[in-house]
């Protein structure tokens, strides 16, 4: 069984990543190829030919078709194989698997599991990646890691001060306890903190103008297994959200995860950092970007590490938890009961694309 949950929704791409070419990609231990048809729809296919095994990701298009790079066998956008070499009866179980898969928010996700069971309304959402009231940096990171390791990694936030100061941790971010909140109907942690009176770091210095100190909230929602948002309003210490109207005063980021397994020591680390602030401002669009590269590339290097050490460690290893693993450990605990009502529903896949 693997350890991350099946019959769940994952992102596998940026809608961007995916055009006129062929794109692949190992999402939760299966190799996948995607690629887009004239008429815009996304296809996603196991990367290998029902043949000799080749990568159909380092074949080539052919009017919306497959054409496998070593014998020429032709796959469509269902999998069906359409031409084989030298002969004109094609064998019936001449197919490849092909995925549920659907846009959403700029993003593509794919169905892992049991291709009946895909519903797209279980997808959570998060509109302002392709709203024009926000302006987006993204980017994706290969994790050379599992993914529970990412997942321990953002819900608790107070790692911030020791490993990202000097960009976006200051001592408050440690010092400040959290709040924790379970969904278990939804699968959703929810972990609060909010700091009245902080210092502001670089990463909001100098992308808002701020000068002195902050009043910093951190809201995070923990879509199981793959999404994660953190919520993120700064303003000039003292000046708090309204009851009612705008919160024009304040300075707003959201900033968004999907936590992809690739393998079992592998993980896609997609990054997304939204505001609603300087929208046209190029110079901040760039320091954003590569400010929240630099972090993202600390964490990598953290966890790369931690992986290494979970690898060569002896079993039964008690690690310890305090309270601002709360987080953390509903999260361990929501995906343990993920992965098992999983099991045993690995069914091939069997439909390209969901309404």
């Amino acid at each position: 069984m693997p350890s991350w949950p099946l019959n769940q929704w994952y992102v596998a791409a940026y809608s961007e990543e995916i055009g006129d070419g062929l794109l692949g990609r190992t999402i939760c231990g299966e190799p996948l190829v995607f690629y887009r048809t004239g008429e815009g729809d996304v296809v996603a296919l196991a990367d290998r030919c029902v043949h000799r095994r080749y990568p159909l990701s380092r074949s080539h298009l052919k009017d919306d078709q497959i054409v496998c790079g070593y014998h020429g066998f032709t796959y469509d956008k269902t999998g069906v194989c359409v031409a084989a070499p030298a002969q004109k009866r094609i064998p019936r179980t001449a197919r490849v698997p092909a995925w549920t898969v659907r846009e959403q928010d700029s993003l593509v996700w794919v169905w892992i599991g049991d291709q009946g069971l895909a519903d797209t309304a279980r997808i959570p959402r998060a509109p302002w990646l392709d709203s024009p009231d926000y302006t987006v940096v993204r980017g994706m990171e290969p994790l050379k890691a599992r993914y529970s390791l990412l997942v321990d990694n953002l819900m608790d936030l107070s790692h911030e001060t020791y490993l990202h100061g000097g960009y976006i941790g200051t001592p408050e971010v440690a010092e400040t306890p959290i709040t924790t909140e379970v969904d278990e109907d939804a699968n959703v942690v929810y972990v609060s903190r909010h700091m009245d009176d902080a210092e502001c770091p670089p990463f909001y210095s100098k992308s808002t103008g701020i000068e002195g100190r902050i009043t910093r909230w951190q809201d995070v929602e923990y879509y199981a297994p793959c999404l994660y948002l953190l919520h993120s309003r700064i303003s000039p210490a003292g000046i708090l959200s309204p009851e009612e109207g705008p919160d024009d005063q304040a300075f707003h980021v959201e900033v968004t995860y999907g936590i992809t397994p690739s393998t079992e020591h592998e993980t896609l680390d997609f990054w997304m950092v939204s505001r609603d602030f300087a929208l046209d401002d190029e110079k901040v669009t760039e320091f954003l970007a590569t400010n929240n590269h630099t972090v993202v590339m600390q964490d990598v290097v953290a966890l790369d590490l931690l992986e290494e050490v979970l690898e060569s460690e002896k079993e039964n290893y008690q690690e310890l938890s305090i309270n601002i693993d709360t987080g953390g450990l509903a999260a361990r605990r929501i995906l343990a009961k993920l992965v098992a009502r999983g099991e045993g529903k690995t069914a091939e896949a069997k439909t390209v694309a969901a309404p």
